[in-house]
């Protein structure tokens, strides 16, 4: 895997720096995008500004990659927004949003990665979904069902996919301590964790871990898979 170049999107801070970190580390070629400038800089790491809900931001990325690297190998669907809120209390704004950040986005990006892929026959698309649909997490009607019809879509994308040789899995993460729940108040973390079978809070390299066995080039038979971290 050692040349192979790897997309992360939403890769300005917690999980997604930690994914570009790893990737680096291991030797790929590492292009990430988020909405703001990176915090940080690694040699053999390409940050772009861009907004993955912006479809002309999204063909801006893959033509950077298409110039610089001719190829596109890897793609982790990372970038996400979360609400915690009363189904009563949740706006319809909110409900647009979500699904536009966490669905629609990752629809587009999937589609066009997977043209730059299907040229050399080889990719492997894992999207971060979470365990708050199968948990029946209350407060998170629409993240959950975000994050469920991340499952689906990814399910079906595995098999019109496959035939150049893409797979598409989810990793499905317990909370991590990331700004995704710095907002969450503490007990009902403790009482989400308190439901999982291995009792804490997931780490980066938790998933790290996971998304390295859907991306081994040795997993060409794994596809339309989803890993829930936990137990859960």
């Amino acid at each position: 895997m050692d040349s192979d170049v790897a997309l992360v999107t939403g890769s300005r801070t917690g999980l997604g720096r930690h994914l570009v970190e790893h990737f680096v580390a291991r030797g790929l070629r590492v292009v990430g995008c988020s909405r703001g400038p990176a915090e940080f800089t690694l040699a053999g790491y390409h940050h772009l500004q861009a907004d993955v809900s912006v479809e002309a931001d999204i063909r801006r990325v893959m033509s950077y990659i298409d110039s610089n690297f001719g190829r596109l190998d890897i793609l982790v669907n990372n970038a996400g927004i979360a609400s915690m809120n009363h189904v009563l209390l949740t706006t319809s704004d909110t409900v647009a949003r979500i699904l536009d950040i966490n669905v629609r986005s990752v629809f587009v990006v999937s589609r066009e990665a997977a043209k730059l892929m299907r040229r050399h026959r080889y990719g492997r698309i894992v999207s971060i979904g979470s365990i708050a649909g199968p948990m029946r997490v209350p407060g998170e009607a629409v993240y959950a069902a975000s994050k469920q019809a991340v499952v689906t879509l990814m399910q079906v994308m595995a098999f019109e996919l496959a035939p150049y040789n893409i797979t598409c899995n989810v990793v499905a993460p317990t909370p991590i301590d990331t700004d995704l729940i710095r907002g969450v108040p503490k007990q009902k973390i403790d009482a989400l964790v308190d439901r999982l079978a291995i009792k804490r809070l997931g780490r980066p390299e938790d998933v790290s871990n996971a998304v390295d066995f859907f991306v081994d080039r040795r997993s060409d038979y794994i596809t339309g898979q989803v890993l829930h971290l936990g137990g859960a």
